[in-house]
């Protein structure tokens, strides 16, 4: 009944340099993934003005790391794996995976796939990093469709490791492995998608927040800083060690099932307000609750807990030590509480 997600495959990793069409924000960010990873890497950036920032950018972003000790060479070392180029087919022509990064717009990604098609290898891995276009929105009917899907990371990459692979119907198995191998062999989380849907599962999730985030504001519920700060404070903490089920499964004893039975319907009377149905019927809950309980044995319920707390604590004793995870410094003339 349920779409079931694909499980990684044991894949050869791709050997070679990358290619990153596109020099901006993401484009930089993903070269420090590759590079940090001992990848050689090809940067494409048409606007001559862009291209001259690029390198500045990108050591000052490994220097932060770096000061951070979360790189183990220096800055400079890892930069200079990094080559900022004019010329897209010189970019991409030796590589074994190309990530795009273009700006979110259907017809200038179908551009370039278009050119990708025309100059990368035969052999090349031809991944998006759309935040919510599925590929075969931009690569339909392209020689090279059987090697293109999307690899969506959470930005920036090289601080939030997790990165959809989203085929389409398409999309070579071949190819998903190997961009899964290669992606996990440079530091990523990969989650594969059993199916194309607009927003992938990061933005939905992401989406759906916002929604009621940007409804709470409207009819009067709470100001913009006061649902920034549950989130922050509140489900923000719990979500930096729990997924949204895991929580379930661990904030009502008897697990997911008690928890449904009990928030079930106060959850869908929230929906239907907002003109949803989506009921959390017994058959998905029990899928739900399966796929938790490989994680989380409900005959550990108690030391799952005692776990869950130790590692909040954890994260307090952090957020105590470090200043900065309390928020920026106050502006100019801005007063804190």
């Amino acid at each position: 009944m349920h779409e079931q997600v694909q499980t990684a495959a044991t894949s050869p990793v791709p050997q070679g340099p990358v290619a990153i069409v596109g020099g901006g924000s993401i484009g930089v960010a993903w070269s420090i993934v590759f590079a940090r990873a001992r990848r050689h890497v090809n940067v494409f950036e048409p606007d001559p003005r862009r291209r001259q920032v690029v390198p500045g950018e990108l050591e000052r972003r490994l220097e932060a790391l770096a000061e951070a000790r979360l790189i183990d060479e220096d800055a400079s070392t890892v930069a200079g794996r990094v080559r900022v180029n004019a010329d897209l087919a010189g970019a991409v022509g030796p590589s074994c995976y190309v990530q795009e990064c273009a700006p979110e717009d259907a017809a200038l990604k179908r551009s370039v796939f278009e050119a990708l098609d025309r100059y990368a290898p035969s052999s090349a891995i031809l991944a998006s990093s759309s935040s919510a276009l599925p590929v075969s929105r931009v690569a339909t009917g392209l020689g090279c469709a059987p090697r293109c899907l999307v690899a969506h990371p959470g930005n920036p990459p090289y601080l939030v490791p997790v990165v959809e692979l989203v085929p389409a119907p398409f999309t070579s198995p071949v190819v998903v492995d190997g961009a899964d191998a290669l992606l996990r062999s440079v530091g990523m989380r990969t989650v594969r998608l059993g199916k194309e849907v607009e927003g992938f599962v990061f933005n939905r999730l992401q989406g759906a927040v916002l929604r009621e985030a940007y409804c709470l504001v409207r009819d009067g519920v709470a100001r913009p800083e006061d649902i920034d700060s549950v989130m922050r404070e509140g489900l923000g903490r719990r979500w930096s060690v729990l997924g949204p089920f895991e929580v379930a499964e661990l904030n009502t004893r008897g697990g997911i099932e008690a928890h449904a039975r009990l928030m079930g319907p106060a959850y869908e009377r929230m929906g239907a307000e907002r003109g949803q149905s989506d009921p959390w019927t017994p058959d998905l809950v029990a899928t739900v609750s399966q796929a938790v309980q490989r994680r989380f044995p409900r005959q550990r319920w108690e030391e799952h807990v005692e776990w869950r707390d130790r590692a909040l604590m954890a994260l307090e004793a952090c957020r105590r030590a470090n200043p900065v995870l309390n928020g920026p410094p106050p502006s100019r003339g801005e007063a804190r509480d």
